[in-house]
């Protein structure tokens, strides 16, 4: 049996950073953003301009001359995200496909088209 200090197995994502996404759960349902960064080992994706917080700042020579309150995006759960297809426009499901060089890259489930290839 497991003990709860341990690490988390990292999770088979379905998002890469760069990807379009649209929000499917939270105060930002519907919203669609750019994903910056993605955390396989917690699950969470963080997207642009989406699940905002206020961050109080203080000056830094180096970081921030100027201290204050700064807006910064926060994790979201990769479950609450879903790709936006680059060539039908649409929020799907994907799957993963296997060329016959043994490449791997997504496919979109609606449109049938390769996303990363």
């Amino acid at each position: 049996m497991a003990s709860k200090s341990a690490a988390r197995e990292p999770q088979k994502m379905h998002i890469k950073k760069g990807d379009k996404v649209r929000v499917l759960a939270g105060k930002d349902r519907g919203k669609e953003g750019d994903v910056i960064s993605v955390s396989p080992k917690a699950g969470k994706v963080v997207v642009e301009n989406i699940n905002i917080a206020k961050k109080a700042v203080r000056p830094h020579p180096q970081k921030s001359p100027q201290g204050g309150i700064i807006s910064v995006p926060q994790p979201l759960d990769a479950s609450n995200v879903m790709l936006v297809c680059p060539r039908c426009s649409k929020p799907s499901r994907t799957t993963r496909h296997t060329d016959a060089e043994g490449r791997r890259s997504r496919k979109c489930k609606k449109c049938g088209e390769l996303i990363d290839g």
